[in-house]
This record gives C-alpha cells, structure tokens and sequence, in this order.
C-alpha cells in the first residue's frame, strides 16, 4: 500500500493586503498609473475635443503598468522575467564556473562562501516491504530530515546516467586466461552483456547527499562539516542505508560523468534557446517543480526515478527555525482572516450572503491551521525546498520527448513542471550535487510533505570486481545480480526449491561461474549423478562410489592440517566416532565404554602411522578393526564385529586406500550407486574428505567450494545431520564455503540443532516453495508477503535471494543456444534430446 500525505497549500500566494484589496506592490503600480495616466488624459483633452480619444490614450498609457502590476509567471514578477532576458541576451551576470574549488579531502567551495560535502548512499527495500515497514522507513526519514538545523543547506541528488559502453563490456566479461576454458569464459560473458540489453542505452543510477555551511575559511568550515558528516553517515546506517563519503577525485568523476568534470559552464556549452543547453553529443534542459498537489503518493517519485532516460533530480532544502515558522504561519492565518473579512465586506455590499467566500481562502485557511497544528505538536518542521530536474537527448526531439515524459509524471499527481528560462547555466550548477542553489524557487513544506519523496526504492547487487558471481537478474529492474560471497559475514548458503524450480541448474551455474572466474577449489556431493557432465567439461575428477567400483577414498586419511590449536588425531576421532555410531546404529548411540574403546584404539592405530607417517602406511579401517580385536573389553568385539562388514564383508568398499586424484581442483563424488545401507555412510566419508581438503587449501589461502545436493539425506539420521552442522559452524574461519541444496525449508528447520545451519547462512536462494516452507521462510527471514509472490507458483528460474541483509526477487532466465546451458539443464526431456543429437 502507497504512503499518501497531504500536502499544505503554498501559504506564500496569500499575499498581504494593504489598501483595496490589493498588495504592497500592485498599489504602486496602480499609483504610478494613475499618474501618468491622467495628467495624459487632460492633456490630450486640450488638443481633442472627443472625449473618446483622451481616454483610448490614458487607457493606453496605463495598460502597460495594470499588466506588470498583475502579471506573474511561475511566482516570478514581470520585471524580473525582463531582467533574466536581458540578461542572457547580452551574456550579463551568467554563471562561468560549477565551483571555486575541490579540495582533495572532498570539500567544495562554491558560490563564495559555502562549503559542501558529498555522501553516495544505497538502496534499501522499500517497494516490497510491508505496510508496516514501510511505515517505519517513511518516519525514520522523516528523522533522518529534522536531523539538519538552519544553518545546513543540504542537497538530495539522483543521477541516471548513462554507462560508457566499452567499459561497461569489460567490466562484465570474465577476464582471458590463456587456458583452454577461454573459449567457455567467452561464452558466459556473452550472457552476461546480452542479459544486459543495448551497452549504450544502460543507465547507473547513483543517489547522493550534498551537504553545506557558510563560512569565512576552510579551517573554519572543515570541524563543522567532519561532524555532519559522522552524523549523516550514522544516520543512514540506522536505517541500514550503506554510505560512503566522496573525496575530491570522486567527486569531479560525477561532474565527469555529465561532461562537466572541467567544472565550467563556458567551455563546450552554448545556450540557443533560452529554455535548453547544448553540449557536445547531447541537448539539455533543467526545469523546475511545481508542489501543486494537496495531496501526494511516495509513488510519484518512484515513477520519477524509474523513468528510462538520462536525468538529474536534484531537491535542495534548509529548514526554517521553528518558532520563525510558526510566526510566519500565525501571519499568514491573519492575512487569510483579513482577506476574508474584505471578501465578506463585499458580498454585503453587492447583497449576497456573507459566508459565500472564494473557496481558495477557505483552502488556505484549513490547512494553514494544520500547518500550525504540525508544528507546535508534531515531529515536523518547515522546510524551504527546491526541486528541479535535468535531462537530456541525443536530439532536439528526443530532449523534447524527456522533458514531456517528466512533465507527464507530474501531472499525474497533479503538479507540473516548467522549464528555467534564460537561467539554464545557474540550473546546471543548482542540479548537480554540489549543494548550491541559485534558483530559490522555494516552496515551504512540512516535514511529511518532503519525507514523501522516498528516495529508496529497491536494493541492487551490482558487479563490483572480477571475484563477483551472477546469480541472475533483478525482476523488477531488470538489473543483473552479483555477489561474492567470500565477502560475506558468513559465506555458507543454500538453494532451496521444488521440483522442476531450476534449483539444480541455478547451483551449476553458479559452479560454472566460480570455474571460469576464480581460482577456488570445488567439490560436490551428488546423490543423483547430475553434475559428471559439467565436472569433466572443466577437466575435474569425478570418483564414482559403489560396491562394484575401483575409486576408492579412505576415510582414515589424515593430514597434519586437519585441526587448528588440537591435534589432528582428536579430530579425526570425533569423525570416526561418528562413523561407527552410524555403523552400529544403536537406538540411544555409543556408550560411554564404546566410546572409550574406541578413541583409544584410535590413537594406537595414528600412533604406529605416525612413526614413519608417509603415504604408503596410511591406516584403513581394517586396522581399526584389528586394534579393537585385541582389546579384552567384550564392547570392543562388539564394536569389532559391527565393523567386520566394512572390512572383510560385502561393503568393504572403504576398506581401501585412496587411489584416486582427490587434488584435482573440482572433485565430484557420485554416491548413485551405492546402497542404501552405504549411502549414509559414503556422505559421511565424503564429508570428512571435504574437510581435508578445506584444511589443506587454507594454509596456501585458497577457498574450498562444496556443494551437496539432496541435502535432506543427511539430515535424517543424528550422526550426519550433527557433523553436517559442524561443517556450516567451522568451515568460515577456515576458508571453505559450504553449500546446500534441497526441497524442503522445514527439513533444514526439523531440530534446534539442525536449524543453526540456517542460522549460519548470509546466502540462500529461494526458487519456488509449498505452502509450509514460504510461511517458514517468511517468518525466519522476514519476507513481506509482497516479496512472497516470487516463490509462489513461480517459473522454473524465478524466485527471491537473500544475501546479507538484501532480499531480491530474481529471474534467471539461462539462454539454451549458449554452450554451457547442456551441461547445466537437468530437464529429462532437453537432456534426452541433447543426447539423441551427440551434444554430451
């Protein structure tokens, strides 16, 4: 639901009456008239005997001086309209220079004595938040706007500009590497630009915050503006707004940006008309805003920023001192109730009921009462603002066609625009965020009639190194998705999905990506044999993993770096506790004497490896078992004899040692085709690899990918569902990043303990959900019922994805022409037909 708030009729349009009706000034024009005017009459009524023509020509004579009293274009005066012309025509009083000067640490003098500062903020989720949120940004930013005194002018500025072309392309592409997957590299950039539409029609969009304060000297203004700053910057962090403060540099690449980084309004800039602008490239016009409406939705300035056209917005207000603005209001009730009492004088006089008054003083009347009302009771405050826009065209058409479009927005909420004639040079200064405002078209507001020009609208992940991932498009922009996760709080993440969701094929993607643009190491998991393809596409091992195969992976590997501050030993003692829990599948699990037994043959079994610890006398579990035998405790033949099917029986497929190359950088291990008495125990051994590995890659400060698929596996049994919680706990600090996939939200919820994987993720992406599991998602992650649409009955490749503190809705729409889309499909059908073609 859309924030509307009304709107106080612009008090200064009531004007003080001081004799018949009429103003201060319209009297002495009036006067002047009547001077002029009849000493003309009786002259020429000397030379004229008909009366007629002594008064064509009085008439005549004091027409001019009724106009000028009368006229008023855009609240300017007829004089003042006549000056501006004069003005431009002769090149007199025109601005020449954007600023006096850019200081390194980011202060801008300009116009004399006002120094300014610039902050670049973020988008935050206001368009699918829900009613209630939205009404808690909408007062924060109230808040955040009484936050300025009097003595602050500050400048809010939104620039869609368009992107430069070349740069746009490299920034996209995967870099080359001269290896053989360049080929593939070029293939994924291909996407990501033709996701990306026409180079030379994108738009960045920036939001900025100029700030500024008169004084004598920099060392004098500099203290002043350093604790605006930390407070401006605080403020938005309150309402988790990301801010950065610009420096000097940065601030002369916006001006850049609008070919105005030379800072002048003379070189390579005429004015041939007196409403537009002409730069090399483009034609250009600033205008003006009329704050007509009485009342106004937040969703104008949504469209307004939305338009798909090069435009700046730029409002500049300074508050008012409180008790200047309720005297100035209580003046403008007594100028109101004066012209009332005229108004009512003369309906007595012509006979007419005295309460039949023009309905615009009774408009004024109320909501000046409100306007006091507000200020002496509410959190508001008055504000003077300006608001004017820029935007620009290849062409004098296409200018025409911009401006129309913003005018069109306008209207529609019942305010207008007007193009800055003859003042287009001092407009340019007043629109780019430099926090001067040579226009003064001040319209006096509330805070609430300001606050609904929310400048947030939704959130954007954008590319911002060669380390960022895509992960799709924004559905409401259309923008594309990055992310690092490496970046993140806490990198672990999940994908979860229904059937047919395109959950598979999003994860692959994101594998394929992390291939051709880093240099991590990845292993997957995978229960249903679905990634070989990919997996030897990059030249990875897959290892298959059955009763019937040669791979063989021993779960008594170790390696020095498999602890950190413990011996390694103790470590690899809980993973094979846990393995032989599982092994015995006891109803209430180990017991104390079990355990006992157990760990201490352990440590005999390392103890004799590690005397001459090389590769060749790595333990099996046969040893394990041998150790047990010779304990005298009849729980260690027990456990002995449990383990004897591992060893010497039909599922002695672990009982060997590793004969496979698990260094590969992109390891796959395919459990399909084990049974479902080893299928538990193969993701457990795989698990324990995993770590292994992560350890090994974090001493040469590599990142450890490991996706598992059909996650909910290992969740049903306690042993594999506690060490899958281990993973998600430790792997962060040690640089590897696990990744789940499943169906089910609630499998992951199912225990408290099991629950802590979720809480343990600053990534999951959410494809389409049943019923329970969005109500889940909602309740756990916040999500508005706006934003639930996006996995409700959503296409294969839509959804929502959480990173961080953002939620955005995605589209993922992956082009089946591009090479690498076989090799990530997991539809039966494409797959079926890619085979009958030979394309796998």
């Amino acid at each position: 639901m859309a924030v509307n708030v009304k709107v106080p009729s612009d008090l200064t349009r009531v004007k003080e009456k001081v004799a018949f009706g009429l103003t201060k000034r319209q009297v002495i024009c009036f006067t002047l008239a009547a001077m002029i005017g009849i000493p003309t009459f009786f002259l020429v009524k000397k030379l004229q005997v008909d009366i007629s023509v002594p008064t064509f020509v009085m008439m005549a004579v004091m027409m001019p001086l009724f106009f000028v009293a009368m006229y008023e274009k855009n609240g300017d005066t007829f004089e003042i309209i006549i000056q501006r012309a004069l003005e431009f025509k002769f090149k007199k009083n025109q601005e020449k220079q954007l600023y006096d000067r850019m200081y390194a640490n980011g202060i801008c003098l300009v116009d004399g004595d006002l120094y300014t500062k610039t902050v670049e903020f973020s988008d935050i989720n206001y368009k699918l938040a829900s009613d209630m949120h939205k009404d808690l940004i909408f007062e924060q930013w109230k808040t955040f706007l009484n936050y300025f005194d009097t003595s602050v002018e500050f400048e809010l500025t939104f620039a869609n500009v368009y992107a430069n072309a070349k740069k746009l392309r490299e920034h996209l592409s995967i870099e080359r590497k001269d290896d053989n997957m360049d080929s593939l590299r070029a293939e994924y950039s291909k996407m990501l630009i033709d996701h990306k539409g026409c180079l030379d029609d994108v738009l960045v969009k920036t939001k900025y915050l100029t700030f500024g304060i008169r004084a004598g000297s920099l060392k004098e203004a500099k203290g002043r503006l350093h604790k605006i700053e930390d407070k401006v910057i605080e403020n938005f962090e309150q309402m988790g707004v990301k801010a950065k403060t610009l420096d000097g540099q940065q601030r002369i690449d916006i001006l850049n940006q609008m070919k105005f980084g030379a800072g002048s309004l003379e070189d390579n800039i005429d004015y041939p008309m007196k409403n537009i602008f002409k730069k090399p490239g483009y034609y250009g016009q600033v205008s003006c805003f009329s704050y007509d409406a009485p009342e106004i939705s937040d969703q104008f300035f949504e469209q307004l920023l939305d338009l798909d056209c090069q435009q700046f917005i730029s409002i500049h207000l300074q508050s008012v001192n409180q008790n200047e603005a309720i005297k100035g209001v209580k003046r403008k009730i007594t100028d109101i109730d004066s012209n009332k009492i005229d108004e009512q004088k003369k309906a007595v006089k012509a006979g007419y009921d005295m309460d039949l008054i023009p309905n615009d003083l009774n408009l004024y009347g109320a909501d000046a009462s409100s306007m006091l009302s507000n200020l002496q009771s509410q959190n508001e405050r008055m504000f003077n603002m300006t608001l004017v826009l820029m935007t620009t065209g290849s062409t004098k058409d296409s200018l025409k066609n911009n401006v129309k479009q913003q005018k069109s927005i306008a209207q529609q909420f019942s305010c207008e625009t007007y193009p800055l004639e003859y003042r287009q040079a001092k407009a340019i200064k007043s629109v780019l965020p430099l926090g001067c405002n040579l226009i003064k078209k001040d319209r006096q507001v509330t805070t609430s009639s300001v606050a609904v020009f929310i400048p947030f609208l939704i959130p954007e992940l954008l590319k911002q190194d060669e380390n960022d991932l895509y992960y799709g498009q924004n559905a409401l922009t259309g923008e594309l998705i990055f992310a690092d996760r490496r970046k993140a709080n806490n990198p672990n993440g999940m994908f979860f999905g229904k059937p047919g969701s395109g959950k598979s094929l999003a994860a692959k993607r994101e594998i394929a990506n992390v291939v051709l643009s880093s240099d991590d190491d990845i292993i997957i998991s995978d229960p249903e044999r679905e990634y070989t393809p990919l997996v030897e596409l990059f030249g990875g091992q897959v290892i298959h993993i059955s009763q019937k195969s040669t791979q063989y992976i021993n779960p008594m590997d170790i390696n020095d770096n498999y602890s950190d501050g413990e011996d390694a030993v103790s470590l690899k003692a809980e993973f094979l506790l846990s393995l032989c829990e599982l092994i015995l599948n006891q109803r209430d699990g180990l017991t104390g004497i079990q355990k006992t037994i157990i760990d201490r043959c352990i440590r005999n079994v390392y103890a004799k490896f590690y005397e001459n610890p090389i590769p060749e006398r790595m333990p099996l579990l046969e040893d394990l078992y041998k150790e047990l035998m010779k304990q005298s405790e009849k729980e260690a033949k027990e456990v002995a004899t449990s383990l004897e099917l591992y060893v010497k029986g039909s599922l002695n497929v672990f009982n060997h040692r590793t004969n496979v190359n698990i260094n590969n950088r992109i390891v796959c291990y395919d459990i399909k085709d084990l049974g479902k008495q080893l299928k538990k125990v193969g993701m457990l051994i795989v698990h324990d690899q995993v770590w292994g590995r992560v350890t090994m890659n974090r001493d040469i400060g590599k990142t450890t990918r490991y996706y598992m698929d059909e996650f909910h596996l290992l969740l049903k049994d306690e042993q594999t569902a506690a060490y899958s919680v281990e993973i998600y706990k430790r792997f962060r600090k040690w640089g590897g990043i696990p990744t789940a996939l499943t169906q089910n939200v609630k499998d992951v919820l199912a225990s408290p303990e099991i629950s802590n994987i979720f809480e343990n993720c600053d990534f999951i992406y959410m494809l389409n959900q049943g019923a329970d599991d969005k109500q889940i998602l909602a309740e756990s992650l916040g999500i508005s019922d706006a934003q639930l649409k996006y996995v409700t009955n959503a296409p294969s490749g839509r959804g929502l994805m959480f990173f961080g503190d953002v939620v955005l809705p995605f589209k993922d729409n992956f082009p089946k022409d591009n090479v690498l889309y076989k090799y990530l499909t997991t539809k039966p059908e494409e797959l079926a037909q890619i085979k009958q073609m030979g394309g796998m």
